[in-house]
């Protein structure tokens, strides 16, 4: 890592406020007919951001619905509570897979190595299954927002690899006027 990569890191916030948001309409539909609901990816963000020092301020559940996501994104956008958002789901090829057309027109600005980066690494897993994945990285009102895969495997590698080690480092620059 470069000297000033390593100067931006120490400063950048250690701890931040996330908002996290399934997009699974399988799980919003036992959700809403008082079903218990089975959430390994939505439990492994949290535990993830939580044993990072990390606090966790909204974690919901919605159909794959470009509505229902947009209203809960620009909801975490609004927030003073809010730093970083984490959309989980919704990012294969699919036409129920709505996420990342529903939240890449409410980013300023694009982190665009984030899908390259996470794509190289579950290449490495996967193989070539990896070119049906998306994912979405960039800023917004001087939060940064993650759209990820829903699957636990997926989840694990973007928590570990990216988004844990650069979050407080892409929010501090967001965050530069």
């Amino acid at each position: 890592m470069s000297k000033t990569s390593i100067g931006h890191k120490a400063t950048a916030p250690k701890s931040l406020n996330f908002a996290v948001v399934i997009c699974s309409s399988s799980r919003y539909q036992k959700l809403k007919s008082g079903k218990t609901v089975n959430d390994p990816s939505g439990d492994l963000i949290v535990e993830a951001l939580r044993q990072h020092g990390h606090i966790v301020t909204s974690r919901t559940i919605v159909p794959d619905d470009q509505y229902f996501i947009l209203q809960h994104v620009r909801k975490a956008l609004s927030s003073n509570d809010v730093d970083a958002i984490v959309t989980c789901g919704g990012t294969g090829i699919g036409p129920a897979d709505v996420t990342i057309e529903t939240v890449q027109p409410l980013l300023e600005k694009e982190i665009h190595g984030f899908g390259e980066i996470f794509r190289a690494l579950g290449y490495e897993q996967i193989g070539s299954a990896v070119i049906l994945t998306r994912a979405l990285a960039g800023v917004s009102r001087g939060k940064v927002v993650f759209c990820i895969p829903g699957s636990p495997e997926a989840v694990s590698l973007c928590l570990e690899k990216l988004i844990l080690p650069e979050v407080g480092h892409i929010v501090k620059h967001a965050r530069e006027r």
